[in-house]
């Protein structure tokens, strides 16, 4: 727990950025059911993480990695009472899990990942 445990490139052109990351570094890409959402795997080799590209949603949208937790519930609070600030509540991803994103003190957005099964 704790970890860096998934990144997201937002991109303007996901299919031209799949065809790009692919071709230079070999990253294999699945789309996330009918989302404009891709998940990559970067390798099988060595350390490292795997991501996802997607498409922007606002113009300003930074690259994210998003730390695994036991509890965003929890997390959160620990993260306001730091002096961050959550500032995408907890979601759930479908049978997947729940997310949130945060800014620490200084305004760096991070994700928060719980996985749950059961989510809905």
């Amino acid at each position: 727990m704790n970890r860096i445990v998934h990144f997201e490139i937002p991109v303007n052109d996901v299919q031209k950025n799949v065809k790009f990351y692919g071709d230079v570094f070999g990253w294999i890409f699945q789309q996330f059911g009918d989302e404009n959402y891709f998940l990559c795997t970067t390798g099988k080799e060595g350390p490292g993480i795997d991501g996802a590209l997607m498409k922007k949603r606002d113009p300003a949208q930074p690259m994210v990695n998003s730390i695994e937790v036991a509890s965003i519930d929890e997390s959160a609070k620990k993260i306001e009472a730091a002096g961050g600030q959550i500032v995408v509540p907890k979601m759930a991803v479908p049978s997947v899990g729940y997310l949130a994103y945060f800014k620490d003190p200084d305004g760096n957005i991070s994700g928060l990942w719980q996985p749950d099964k059961s989510a809905v």
